[in-house]
């Protein structure tokens, strides 16, 4: 039985030696390994820096169209402003080039032209400050003098030059006369 078991290791000694790999061999196949692993960490590196200069890129094309848009819309901001007026300036040019014309015609012609002005106004949000009785604000009315009179003090008596607002803030404020208290 010993001999037996002396054959089987011999025999399995032989096995494990045919089988087995030399150490150049073993560092062969690991060299061989690791470059197959730097190969694909380099095909992801790749990929990854592709990527990264795609959306770089896509950023600086966002950037560029914004930059774009903005100086697109501060150039013709005024468009619609703009074609609204050129009416109002068609209806002076006819009033001007009319060779029979009256007081009266021209009167009524000029009225037409500002009801016409006044809807290009309102169109836009462009309202007009008469502050006739109100009380002086500073924000929306520049006094030019304070005159004595039977109204309570620091009241607009009267207005010399309409102010004008647009979306609610003051363009040009309303010059006014303003009641000052009796002494």
């Amino acid at each position: 039985m010993q001999e037996e078991d002396q054959n089987q290791e011999a025999a399995f000694e032989n096995e494990a030696a045919e089988s087995a790999i030399s150490p150049e061999q073993h560092s062969a196949q690991r060299i061989a390994e690791l470059e197959e692993a730097l190969a694909k960490q380099e095909e992801k590196l790749a990929e990854q820096q592709a990527a990264v200069l795609y959306v770089k890129a896509e950023g600086e094309n966002i950037r560029r169209r914004a930059t774009d848009d903005i100086d697109k819309a501060r150039k013709y901001a005024l468009e619609k402003f703009s074609n609204e007026l050129l009416a109002v300036k068609d209806s002076l040019d006819a009033a001007l080039n009319v060779d029979a014309a009256t007081l009266e015609s021209y009167k009524s012609g000029v009225e037409l032209t500002s009801k016409q002005l006044g809807s290009v106004f309102e169109k836009f949000n462009i309202a007009e400050i008469n502050p006739v009785g109100e009380k002086f604000d500073p924000n929306k009315h520049q006094a030019i003098s304070a005159i004595e009179a039977d109204a309570e003090p620091n009241t607009v008596l009267s207005v010399l030059q309409k102010g004008y607002t647009l979306n609610e803030r003051v363009l040009r404020p309303a010059l006014v006369m303003v009641v000052k208290a009796k002494e």
